[in-house]
């Protein structure tokens, strides 16, 4: 791993939704919500498992292959608003994000399978946008989402860091996958509220997280860890 300043990374890449923002248990509620009304039969332990991480194109993709349903025009428009209006009254930072990020001397940004529109009112909303400015990647970007590498290569070569030199704190298979994918370590977060099994550290590890941690405030000690092993 290439390092940056002291010793450690030169870049951290965060995922935003399960990792800074407590919002995959709405997003996927109403996503279930969603699918269920226009005739998928699926549950929200299947929705979680499936596709956490994973973008609505690629959510799609895999409704109309898996269920032979095809979705409606202005659907997935009107998932992104049935979930926005959710945001408004349930979502919430996960715990110590921004204290931690504050504090952090290494550069960051966001690269989320979320779309644009999205991405910043969540941010906004839970006063992270400030921490970011505007280096916030959206899987909109570039021609592959998440578990392909092009997001993260995409916000590395935006932020002139070299893949090598970045870390990624991701929270799902597919992301943790991608990071891999792109040549970049990964620590794994397991606090967000849609965590809820024995395996999730088990999971992440076995995608390539490097380590899994699920209280935010061990972030600082644990970029040192890599630096340390690097």
């Amino acid at each position: 791993m290439a390092d940056g300043v002291g010793g450690g990374p030169d870049l951290i890449i965060f995922d935003c939704d399960g990792v800074l923002i407590d919002s995959e248990p709405i997003s996927l509620a109403r996503l279930t919500d969603n699918l269920v009304r226009i005739g998928v039969p699926i549950d929200l332990a299947t929705v979680a498992r499936r596709f956490t991480g994973t973008s609505m194109t690629s959510i799609m993709a895999h409704i109309a292959a898996d269920y032979g349903v095809a979705t409606p025009e202005g659907f997935v428009d009107a998932v992104r608003a049935d979930t926005l209006r959710a945001f408004e009254a349930e979502l919430r930072a996960i715990a110590g994000v921004a204290e931690v990020l504050a504090d952090l001397p290494q550069r960051r940004c966001v690269a989320s399978s979320s779309d644009p529109a999205r991405l910043r009112h969540a941010l906004t909303l839970t006063g992270l946008l400030p921490l970011f400015g505007d280096h916030v990647f959206s899987s909109t970007m570039v021609a592959r989402g998440k578990p392909f590498p092009d997001l993260f290569l995409y916000a590395a070569d935006r932020m002139g860091a070299e893949p090598g030199a970045c870390v990624v704190v991701e929270d799902s298979v597919p992301g943790v996958t991608a990071a891999r994918g792109a040549g970049m370590r990964v620590l794994g977060f397991a606090g967000g509220g849609h965590w809820q099994h024995d395996r999730a550290g088990a999971d992440l590890l076995a995608a390539g997280a490097a380590l899994v941690f699920d209280d935010f405030r061990r972030l600082p000690a644990l970029l040192g860890t890599l630096a340390e092993a690097a």
